[in-house]
Formats: structure tokens, C-alpha cells, sequence
């Protein structure tokens, strides 16, 4: 037995009281899953509008606020920790097992349930943690308003709140629902933010008198109340610092541009070596590494935001901490700062094709960091994952499958051919998506749209495959 596995063995006093979804014992109808899949969404949405117990308040700026659209996150309620535990603990240990610095034998039942149990209390540890870190930092209020009491009560919630969420994930992986609730609580938050800025009824004052937050709400109100009715459509398509028509517009447009490049692929016809006649496939899609680069790219940049503000807040004023970020609260929206300065204000995108004339070197700066940071993620997240050609290959061999036309031996260096290159190529087109999303304003950011758009073409993979 390797040193890895005296590691995973640690987890084993554990795998009893760990909360655990059984396999099915027969096959689930889809229509079943279907339901399953709904059912866990509607607990989460019931979650992410549940406001916490005990917190003394929310106000102020939200050092989390760049997080909450890849962490399916909803600032003081019982998802404000999101799938920030279930995500960070699932990149953790596949980094250590793709990187081998832990033996993980996947064939291996009790290997595996190992490394299932390590996952699950790796991400309820996390969850602990950020939630004593945030009662801790004053997010919902000093530790001397709260009470003590109250205190341990918001940490109990938040981490009742992740054990729930790591539950809905195991229920849905193992094939009561579809996909996984990582993938579906992102799309999800993501597509409510933007039927929200489309058609939110509420109104916010940002200095012309009060106006309609959504966008198509707001249209319909400047038609019916302008006399101007030019002004008043200029005003619907091209208003700021509100969701406006030219936002949504172009919101949908960047949908339909992802779901286009994801039909982008080469097949490489394969065989069997040993049932004559047997045929295959394996499409390499041109977003090999889906949504990866994305995600693990705004993690580094949500994290990077995080401790600056948390820094600039309390050493303001320090060269150091100016370095790596200068912050401002903006005036009409509550609970959000920006970057001015620093580093976190090159990593952020430019508001506007205008900005970004207006300040090219950070233009400059920001495109190549998105193109070379989502490259070279992609490249790394298939080395990791077991999905590099070496990987491929091995699987294809191991289910005695070779390329029509080609050698055994000759599998590898194929596939070395395509894979890197639809990696790196994948990701840099992935990068240059959310750049263009965010140039042209659209709604939820530019991740946030690519993440909804690519999970929600993947739902349709499944609906079509399982439906079949």
C-alpha cells in the first residue's frame, strides 16, 4: 500500500457519520429525473431567498460581490456560501490526485469511496471555515452586537446550508437527477440575474428620479410617460448604470454566439481490435476543457478582489496594499465597490468599448491576461483531469478500441495532435467570449454568461441523450 493511500485512510473514521446519497438499486426513469433535478432547484432557489437568523445586517460594500456569479451565492441568506465549499474541495482533490501527490486507483471501489468521503468532509471543513471567517470579519455585524449565541447560530446555518448543497450534488451525480447541482445552480443564478435586469419591477433613484431597474419594464415606462418618444427609446437602449435594451440585446447575442461555437469539432473514427465490425467515435470539441478555464480564471480574480478589499478597507494608504488594489464605493449601487487602481483594476474588464479607448494600456493588459490566463488553465485542467491525450489514449486502449487507419501504437501522437491545441485554443476562444461580452455591457458579466450558456447547451446534451 503507497503512501497516498495511508492519507485517504485517514478519512475512513469518518465515513460513517459523513451524509451520504445511496446508488439506485434499478434504473431511473428519466421522467424521474426530471423531477429530481427540479426538486433540487427548488430547494436551492428556496435557499438562496431564506435569510439567515440572527444577522444584525448586510449593509455596506460586499467584499463577495465579484464571487456571487460563479459561486450560485445570495448575500445574507442560507446560500451565501453557495457551492464555494462543494467546488473549492472538488478542485482540491483533483488537483492532489491528478498531480498523484495522493494514489487514487479509480477502478477500485474502495478507492474511490475514499476519495468520494475526503471530498464531502474536505468541503464541510470550508464551509466551517468561511463561515467563521465571515461572522468573524463583521460581515453581518461585530461579534459584540451579534452575541455569541447568535454567532455559533449563523455558523450552524451556513454550514447546514453547504452539507445540503454537497447533498443535492451526490443525489443528482449518482443518477437520480441530471448533470450535477454545481452546473445547475451557476446556469440558474446566472439566468435569474438576467431575467431579473430584464424585468424587474422595482424602481432606483440614481439621480434622474426614479426609474425601472429592468430594462424591459423600464422601456414599455419611458414610452408611456415621455411625450418624446425618440428620447425616450434613446433613453431605454443607452441609459447607464442601469440594465438597459443595448445590455439585454447583447446578452442574447453572446448566448446564441457560444451555443454556435459549441457545434465546433473533429471526430476521430475509432474500432474495435477485437469485435470485427464494431464502430466508434470520439468527438474533440472545440471547447474541450468546457467552462474550466472560465471558472478557475474567476476564481483567481474573485479571490485576488476579495483580499484586496478586505486589505484596502482596513491598511488604505499602505504602497503595498495600493499595489494590489485601490477601491471605491459606487453611489447607485448599494453594497458594491470597484477597483480604481492597483492590480484588481487591470484584471477588470473595461465598462465599455468607449473605455477601453479611453484607457488602452489597461485595455491592453486585461485582454492579454484573459487570453493567456484561460489558456494556460485549460492547458493545465487536462493534465490534471485525466484528460490529456496520454489519459485518452489509455482509456481507448483499455476498452481495446484503435483509429481506423492507424496503428495501435500511433493512438497517442493522434490524439497529441487535436487535444493540446483544441485546449489552449478552446480557452483562449473562451476568453476572447467574455471579453466581447463584457465590451459590449452585456448583463451578468461576461463569465457569468458563458458559464449559463455552455451549462445549459450541456443540459441540452443530456435532455436529448436521455430522452433517446
Amino acid at each position: 500500500m503507497g503512501g497516498g493511500f495511508k492519507v485517504l485512510d485517514l478519512v475512513k473514521p469518518f465515513l460513517p457519520i459523513l451524509p451520504e446519497v445511496q446508488n439506485p438499486d434499478h434504473k431511473v426513469s428519466f421522467r424521474r429525473k426530471v423531477i429530481y433535478t427540479l426538486l433540487s432547484l427548488f430547494i436551492f432557489l428556496v435557499c438562496s431567498q431564506l435569510p439567515l437568523y440572527g444577522i444584525h445586517s448586510t449593509t455596506g460594500a460586499d467584499p463577495l460581490y465579484w464571487m456571487r456569479a460563479i459561486m450560485a451565492s445570495n448575500r445574507g441568506t442560507l446560500m451565501e456560501l453557495g457551492i464555494t465549499p462543494i467546488l473549492t474541495s472538488g478542485l482540491v482533490m483533483q488537483l492532489l490526485a491528478g498531480s498523484k501527490l495522493i494514489q487514487v486507483d479509480n477502478n477500485v471501489r474502495e478507492d474511490r469511496a475514499l476519495l468520494n468521503g475526503a471530498q464531502k468532509l474536505l468541503g464541510i471543513l470550508i464551509a466551517v471555515g468561511e463561515a467563521l471567517a465571515y461572522v468573524l470579519s463583521g460581515m453581518y455585524g461585530s461579534v459584540g452586537q451579534l452575541g455569541v449565541g447568535n454567532a455559533l447560530l449563523i455558523i450552524i446555518q451556513l454550514t447546514f446550508a453547504a452539507i445540503i448543497v454537497i447533498c443535492l450534488d451526490e443525489l443528482l451525480q449518482k443518477g437520480y437527477g441530471l448533470g450535477s447541482a454545481i452546473s445547475l445552480f451557476i446556469a440558474t443564478n446566472t439566468c435569474e440575474n438576467i431575467i431579473w435586469k430584464g424585468f424587474s419591477p422595482t424602481t432606483i433613484n440614481s439621480g434622474r428620479g426614479a426609474e425601472f431597474e429592468g430594462a424591459v419594464v423600464a422601456l414599455f415606462h419611458l414610452l408611456i410617460t415621455r411625450t418624446d418618444k425618440v428620447s425616450a427609446l434613446r433613453e431605454a437602449f443607452y441609459r447607464q448604470n442601469l440594465p438597459n435594451l443595448t445590455s439585454l440585446l447583447a446578452t442574447v447575442l453572446i448566448f446564441l454566439i457560444v451555443i454556435y461555437f459549441q457545434g465546433f469539432r473533429v471526430v476521430l473514427p475509432l474500432k474495435s481490435k477485437n469485435a470485427r465490425g464494431q464502430q466508434g467515435s470520439y468527438p474533440i470539441k472545440l471547447f474541450y476543457t468546457s467552462n474550466m478555464p472560465i471558472i478557475l480564471q474567476s476564481a483567481l480574480v474573485s479571490n485576488l478582489y476579495f483580499i484586496s478589499q478586505l486589505l484596502y478597507n482596513r491598511f488604505g494608504g499602505n504602497l503595498l496594499v495600493d499595489l494590489l488594489g485601490i477601491w471605491k464605493e459606487t453611489g447607485y449601487s448599494s453594497g458594491r465597490s470597484i477597483p480604481v487602481g492597483g492590480l484588481a483594476y487591470y484584471v477588470t474588464p473595461p465598462s465599455s468599448l468607449a473605455d477601453m479607448a479611453a484607457n488602452p494600456f489597461h485595455a491592453l493588459f486585461y485582454v492579454v491576461f484573459m487570453l493567456s490566463a484561460c489558456a494556460l488553465f485549460s492547458k493545465t485542467w487536462i493534465e490534471v483531469s485525466g484528460s490529456s491525450a496520454k489519459d485518452v489514449a489509455k482509456q481507448l486502449k483499455d476498452q481495446h478500441m484503435i483509429m481506423t487507419g492507424h496503428r495501435d501504437s500511433n493512438l497517442e501522437k493522434e490524439l497529441n495532435r487535436y487535444i493540446p491545441i483544441a485546449a489552449a485554443f478552446g480557452g483562449m476562444c473562451i476568453g476572447a467570449l467574455s471579453i466581447l461580452a463584457d465590451s459590449m455591457g452585456a448583463i451578468g458579466s461576461g463569465t457569468g454568461i458563458l458559464l449559463a450558456a455552455t451549462l445549459i447547451y450541456q443540459y441540452f446534451e443530456i435532455f436529448e441523450k436521455e430522452s433517446q
